[in-house]
């Protein structure tokens, strides 16, 4: 389902209220917690498609802490509800839960994230495809760039998360064959804004204030906003003394790209519930599964794809 036409029926379900859910399935989401824009999209989205389908939701914030998603599992595993989506924090450490669920006849989807765990012990895994995000992103800056020497600067994930792990590996991948790109810095900022700041802030102290780095690549479009202002208040022009790329497709990274201040986002779609809730009801139907993976698209945005209009076309989505 388009994210227009999810917008558009927030107001169906203002008028119907909450008498649908009566009949509905539950279903427990563990999400890893509010730490982006992009992250808050996802849960606004996936509580819109409950409402939507009838489902009755059992959400829980991890505050991007495993153990909190491991409790938060086992509880919904008590309650007997008929269905888990889980936003897993980092990639190790599911299979005794992720068993557990198995063992209850509970089927779990993963959302935007894998695990290191045996496929059998997970219905289907919704995403993107996160070594092909790093390579859209790195394939782009090399375009950009030319044959001139970059210096290339990175903002990692979440340690240990699939998506720090898999768009350092994609982007790194699509910059291997030019020899005058080189990333000199690479540390994480956990996916925030603050920590993008923090992080960027060393960085550019550590680069001659900034005037030895040619780019920067973000694993997110957070950090990449904070990064922004830290560079701004170095006295250098985001966007053109420092060619800026991340992942995501937030709005402020739209409204930072219409003032000239990034030049490219690869877009991360948060809805990752309306094709988890169709694999689960195909499942419920007849207990079979065409997909074990289900790959959403990662589309590559710059400055001559009207970021403005994106912004206003995802603003009211809860970033």
């Amino acid at each position: 389902m388009k994210l227009g036409t999810l917008l558009g029926s927030a107001a169906m379900l203002a008028m119907t209220g909450t008498a649908a859910l009566a009949e509905g399935e539950t279903v427990g989401f563990s999400q890893i917690g509010s730490e982006s824009g992009w992250r808050a999209a996802e849960t606004t989205l996936t509580r819109l498609q409950a409402e939507e389908r009838g489902y009755r939701l059992q959400f829980s914030d991890a505050q991007q802490r495993q153990e909190n998603q491991i409790a938060a599992i086992r509880s919904f595993i008590a309650q007997g509800v008929d269905a888990i989506l889980l936003a897993p924090v980092v990639a190790t450490g599911w299979d005794s839960v992720l068993q557990e669920a198995k063992e209850a006849e509970i089927p779990v989807v993963l959302l935007d994230r894998q695990v290191d765990s045996s496929e059998d012990l997970y219905l289907t895994a919704v995403g993107s495809n996160l070594v092909h995000e790093g390579e859209v992103a790195g394939e782009w800056l090399a375009a950009e760039v030319g044959e001139r020497d970059c210096r290339i600067v990175e903002l990692q994930g979440t340690t240990g998360s699939s998506p720090a792990i898999d768009r350092k590996a994609g982007f790194e991948n699509a910059i291997a064959a030019h020899e005058n790109l080189t990333i000199v810095r690479s540390q994480t900022g956990d996916f925030t804004r603050a920590q993008g700041k923090e992080v960027m802030e060393s960085f550019l102290q550590a680069e001659n204030g900034g005037r030895d780095i040619c780019a920067l690549y973000a694993h997110n479009d957070d950090m990449a906003v904070g990064a922004i202002q830290a560079i701004k208040e170095a006295g250098l022009k985001p966007g053109e003394d420092i060619l800026i790329v991340s992942i995501d497709g937030v709005p402020d990274i739209f409204q930072a790209m219409a003032a000239g201040e990034a030049n490219a986002t690869v877009e991360l779609t948060p809805n990752m519930a309306g094709p988890a809730f169709d694999a689960l009801e195909a499942f419920w139907a007849d207990g079979t599964l065409s997909e074990k993976f289900i790959q959403t698209e990662s589309k590559l945005f710059t400055q001559a794809d009207d970021p403005a209009g994106e912004y206003e076309a995802r603003k009211d989505l809860g970033y």
